[in-house]
């Protein structure tokens, strides 16, 4: 259990070191992620461990919102100047989202239905 907190810990680490090194305005932890699905990638799969690391996290992944909402309070005069475009932003962005997920879906299921033949 101890690796697998490790691992996750230092994928964000070095997603944040990397980020910080390039001087790009990018989310550390969103490339950390990215590290850790080339890490579980290159071996094949997850551990035990790592699975009951997941579990834990995932249980209690509300907690992980409490900050975020502080943060949406904290800059409430800032949303409410700028509601229309958080709004439009959010709109767009969920519906080219919701395309691109039935695109890939749809390639996945024929790309895996044409590997079963």
């Amino acid at each position: 259990m101890i690796y697998a907190i490790t691992l996750l810990f230092l994928c964000q680490l070095a997603g944040e070191v990397i980020v910080q090194a390039i001087g790009i305005t990018f989310p550390g932890p969103v490339l950390g992620m990215g590290l850790l699905f080339l890490v579980l990638f290159l071996r094949r799969g997850s551990t035990e461990a790592f699975d009951g690391v997941a579990d834990t996290l995932l249980k209690n992944l509300s907690l992980l919102f409490v900050p975020a909402a502080v943060g949406v309070v904290q800059q409430i005069d800032l949303i409410q100047e700028n509601w229309l475009a958080i709004s439009a932003a959010l709109i767009v962005s969920t519906v080219l989202t919701l395309i691109v997920t039935v695109y890939v879906f749809r390639f996945v299921a024929q790309w895996t239905r044409g590997t079963e033949a």
